[in-house]
């Protein structure tokens, strides 16, 4: 009867780590699709409408807010495309608490990363739906619809790239805290 304890205690840590491992990859390649969905979004977005008879046209690249979350969002993708590869191979050797400081450190890197991103996009895209009265900005959004809703895909996608690092960020910071000193 005491050999049947030890033997029910080691399988859920068994199915717990493989659960974290899948859950791992699912979000590593949610982030990168999620990444680059928005990268390319942002990229391909512009728009040419006449505004009291003048030709204006939009580009992301006019805004180096919207340039910055392109970029942040490129890098997030290509970087977590790696962390996935890296994952892939330590599952095969086992993944150690002292790979997962890693992974936490490299989450935590690409998290603060598309944060950044996401709250400068979001700033210029309110100044450009609502304008700023006390500076003279009109709202260009009025004029521009579909390079506005399309920034805002961009930029809510981002946000789910966001909120599934910070995911990942809270898996490997719980896993890495079963360092032994």
């Amino acid at each position: 009867m005491a050999n049947a304890e030890p033997k029910i205690l080691q399988n859920p840590p068994t199915k717990t780590h493989k659960f974290l491992l899948l859950l791992q990859i699912f979000l590593r390649a949610s982030v990168m699709a999620a990444s680059l969905a928005s990268t390319s979004l942002i990229v391909t977005n512009k728009e040419t409408t006449l505004v009291f008879g003048i030709p204006v046209q939009a580009k992301y690249s006019y805004s180096p807010s919207f340039k910055f979350l392109a970029i942040a969002n490129a890098f997030a993708a290509s970087f977590t495309l790696l962390s996935l590869v890296f994952t892939l191979i330590a599952s095969r050797r086992g993944i150690t608490p002292g790979n997962y400081f890693f992974f936490f450190l490299h989450d935590l890197a690409m998290m603060s990363l598309v944060l950044a991103g996401c709250a400068a996009a979001t700033a210029v895209g309110y100044l450009g739906k609502n304008g700023d009265s006390h500076a003279g900005w009109l709202p260009i959004c009025n004029y521009l619809d579909k390079f506005c809703k399309r920034m805002t895909t961009a930029t809510v996608t981002s946000y789910l790239s966001l909120i599934l690092l910070l995911s990942l960020t809270i898996i490997s910071a719980t896993r890495s805290r079963e360092i032994q000193v």
